[in-house]
């Protein structure tokens, strides 16, 4: 007798289905490290087996490298590409289940990319038409049940061929345009790999166009007058901090004129006012507010949130992520999900205040989506003592949002005191919350400043403390973040709320911008320059946004896959056809422009021994580190080692305040460190000096234990340790704790000897040869 198999995304979503719809325990098997479960439901025999993601991707029916391509099919992933190689024992053992199942159920997750994952699996590995369909927001046991029982007759058939779709333009697009540039760049004399697509495109010009506007930046001097007095205030003596009312002064003179006025001179108070805002509870998640707030809030990069979140998912904390909804609608029975939150000790009392409004309502945004509500967390509470740290402030951003959406406005009030100082009139401004409101529940991820000024009357003196002429400039725009910019590509409708953060990674490891704040590297700034140039169809936001609505009449069923495909080739072939025709021109200037923005990059600054060359980031194949050396060599000698291999190094565009020398950035992130190239630079002694270990400073006091010699700080693979700096004649080093309590360890090579063991069994001639070898070697010295 047969069974009915239910295909899932992830091995952990198989494991719950199991667990949730069985009547006792499920059978967990397994088959070359592939897990399966076998139970029963209502006395309906079924089997849970998942993919791992996509077991299936698009490539060539015949193999090429010309363009424009558009002869494609499914193949299985490991086929296509070896770092999928682990999808090949999915794949067959969903195959050999298969084979025994009278009907199949898809339950991977409701969504466009799901729905293809589903799809292929049903009709490649199971060799079936069509399948039955669960649908589900939570891997709780309830909704789980809920969705085997409701489950559709169907597979959601717009949306996978939405999402087929979409697969197929993002191939079209993103190889035929990929090829494009790496031919024509290869057909000028350099082999280097390009890449562009269909959204990849469009964002790298958004990012450009920033850039350039920043560099175009004309900045525009002002002045400003701050003014701080003695005020008797309701709680004694207090100082008032205060600002000119002409907050900014455009012109030098009249600047200077009113600060000779008003120097060490009082005021009176002339006026106070009060005013209150209201600032009303926070729309539920979507993805998109998720990752800017984790951005905005805990500075997790809007992939990892993804990432993060997904995690939370798949163990039943959180809802689906990948939605675009900002509403909770009244079926996921807001008190039962308030109620459950009482079992966590920490949002037990925000729980219990909110069950106390009446009636329960959220604040829902405008955005919706068909296939999911909100994010919310589910009402399972995650052992928080297993959770990683990143992921239990997501977790707690995720309640804590889902908390305020239910509570009431917030007030906050400004108070401003005008008092003039000769005539001229200067204000001072303080806001405080008076009424926390939905700022109690969503706690440390407000971020607000709290100041009261003294309370004052008209009348009331200032005494003169301390007034200053700032002179100031206008800034430029600010760069992108990721967050930003996956705000802005969802506000040009470009790209879905699952593949934005992806497109940013893909910018970062093609080397067209730079972490964090998305600035476009010289390669980047020029490729996307070409493009426009002479191909500027590949970059336009229209051409792309309009797909992405054609996309959404396919998921509603109003057009077909064929018809939007159809459209594209026609389109891509124009633009590929206009690249064939410049394909030599776009060659060279991709390949001058290249050089020039690697020279760009490589350049560090006037190299301090010759005055007349450049320092040049170089790299050595023999040592393989990079280093810097003099664009006049071989008349100018000049070199200077990089810390570690070198790898990453980049100009700070500054000298050395102390020594000259020009300096450079080491690091990302965190680890960033801008250093000073010149090894005796007083100023790079003192601030490796400041932030150097204190146990190691001690131990560089003393001499060699030994030979008497001093000691110095070196590194190896395995971390840093003191040597003699008699070395080689005096061998001894000294370990550096580790730990605290620790003591240093000495260890003395000198009278050392090491002997290498062998393990490998060696046949009788390769010793010989070996022992030849030696003599030879020996015979020599």
């Amino acid at each position: 007798m047969g069974y009915e198999l239910i295909v899932t995304e992830k091995p952990s979503q198989a494991k719950k289905i199991a667990e949730s719809l069985a009547d006792g325990k499920p059978l967990k098997k397994s088959e070359n490290g592939v897990p399966y479960y076998v139970f029963s439901h209502k006395g309906t025999d079924l089997v849970a087996v998942s993919a791992v993601g996509h077991v299936y991707s698009l490539m060539e029916k015949e193999k090429s490298y010309k363009y424009p391509s558009y002869d494609i099919a499914w193949k299985e992933a490991y086929a296509v590409d070896k770092n999928s190689a682990h999808t090949k024992k999915y794949i067959n053992v969903i195959k050999k289940l298969a084979k025994d199942a009278e009907k199949f159920i898809v339950a991977t997750d409701f969504d466009v990319e799901g729905e293809v994952i589903g799809l292929n699996v049903i009709r490649f590995a199971c060799k079936q038409k069509d399948a039955q369909r669960m649908k589900f927001s939570t891997l709780t046991k309830p909704d789980l049940i809920k969705a085997f029982e409701n489950r559709r007759p169907h597979i959601e058939w717009g949306q996978a061929n939405a999402g087929e779709t979409r697969h197929f333009l993002d191939w079209m697009y993103g190889i035929n345009v990929s090829r494009a540039l790496s031919i024509a760049i290869r057909k000028a004399g350099l082999y280097k790999s390009l890449s562009s697509g269909r959204v990849q495109g469009p964002a790298l010009k958004l990012i450009v166009d920033k850039e350039k506007e920043i560099r175009a930046f004309v900045p525009t001097p002002y002045w400003q007058i701050p003014y701080s007095g003695q005020v008797n205030g309701n709680q004694g003596t207090a100082i008032l901090e205060a600002m000119h009312a002409e907050e900014k002064i455009w012109e030098e003179e009249k600047a200077k004129k009113i600060f000779e006025k008003i120097n060490n001179n009082d005021g009176v108070v002339k006026a106070i006012d009060k005013n209150q805002t209201k600032s009303q509870p926070p729309t539920p998640f979507d993805l998109t507010t998720l990752q800017t707030e984790s951005f905005r809030s805990l500075k997790i990069s809007p992939k990892e949130t993804l990432a993060i979140a997904q995690e939370l998912y798949s163990n039943g904390w959180i809802s689906y992520p990948r939605t675009s909804s900002q509403q909770l609608p009244p079926e996921l029975e807001y008190e039962k999900l308030l109620k459950e939150l009482l079992r966590h000790p920490y949002y037990k009392p925000l729980a219990e205040e909110i069950l106390t409004y009446k009636p329960l309502k959220p604040n829902n945004g405008k955005k919706t989506d068909p296939a999911h509500p909100a994010i919310h967390p589910t009402g399972i509470l995650p052992d928080e003592t297993k959770l990683k740290p990143r992921e239990l402030k997501i977790y707690d951003l995720v309640v804590r949002r889902f908390l305020a959406t239910f509570a009431k406005e917030a007030t906050r009030e400004t108070n401003k005191i005008t008092f003039e100082v000769k005539e001229e009139k200067f204000i001072a401004k303080g806001t405080r919350t008076i009424d926390q409101g939905w700022f109690k529940f969503y706690g440390p991820h407000v971020k607000l400043e709290e100041e009261e000024l003294p309370i004052l009357k008209t009348g009331d003196s200032v005494i003169y403390k301390e007034a200053k002429l700032e002179s100031k400039e206008t800034k430029p725009p600010k760069r992108f973040t990721p967050a930003s910019l996956i705000k802005e590509l969802e506000k040009r409708n470009l790209g879905t709320k699952a593949t934005r953060a992806a497109i940013i990674d893909t910018l970062f490891q093609r080397g067209y911008v730079l972490e964090k704040s998305l600035e476009p590297t010289e390669i980047g700034i020029k490729t996307s320059d070409t493009l426009e140039k002479h191909v500027p169809d590949i970059v336009k936001e229209d051409l792309t946004r309009d797909f992405e609505d054609e996309m959404e009449l396919i998921r509603e069923e109003k057009s077909t896959k064929d018809k939007v495909l159809d459209k594209a080739k026609i389109a891509l072939s124009k633009i590929l056809g206009e690249f064939q025709a410049k394909e030599k021109e776009i060659g060279k200037n991709l390949k001058e422009s290249l050089f020039e923005s690697q020279e760009k990059e490589n350049t560090i600054g006037e190299c301090p021994k010759c005055k007349e060359g450049t320092l040049m980031i170089k790299y050595s194949p023999k040592t393989k580190q990079y280093f810097l050396g003099c664009s006049n060599y071989p008349d100018c000698t000049a070199l200077f080692g990089l810390p570690g291999t070198g790898k990453g190094v980049k100009a700070a565009n500054k000298n050395c305040e102390s020594c000259g020398y020009p300096m450079v950035i080491m690091g990302t992130g965190r680890n960033q460190r801008t250093l000073c190239i010149n090894m005796d630079c007083s100023l790079k002694k003192q601030q490796e000096e400041d932030t150097m270990n204190p146990v190691v400073k001690e131990l560089l006091k003393k001499p060699c234990p030994n030979c008497g010699s001093a000691m110095t700080l070196r590194k190896s693979m395995y971390g840093e340790f003191l040597g003699c700096s008699g070395y080689p004649k005096c061998k001894t080093i000294i370990q550096i704790p580790k730990n605290e309590g620790e003591q240093p360890k000495v260890i003395d090579y000198n009278n050392r000897t090491t002997t290498k063991k062998t393990t490998k069994k060696t046949s009788k001639k390769s010793t010989k040869k070996s022992t030849k070898k030696t003599t030879k070697k020996i015979t020599k010295k």
